[in-house]
């Protein structure tokens, strides 16, 4: 269900959306686009942070796995 609102925009934006849009898609299309791109973003964004926040807790232990994987190898 879509619901009406109203936004302000500076007046610059606007001629910017129906200049590159304008013939091919109304404003509220390009803006709805526009901010679900962004949460879109900004959820990803969110999620790339906290799985570095894990790595980042665990990396000593990680780091000490890899070195000992590493060991195994033969010099070729």
């Amino acid at each position: 269900m879509k619901v009406k609102t109203s936004i302000t925009l500076p007046e610059e934006l606007i001629k910017s959306i129906d200049t590159l849009f304008g013939g091919h898609e109304n404003r509220s299309e390009f803006i709805e686009k526009a901010v679900r791109d962004f949460i879109e973003r900004q959820t990803q964004k969110r999620r790339d942070l906290e799985d570095l926040s894990i790595l980042n807790k665990k990396a000593d232990k990680l780091n000490k796995e890899a070195e000992d994987v590493l060991s195994y190898q033969v010099d070729l």
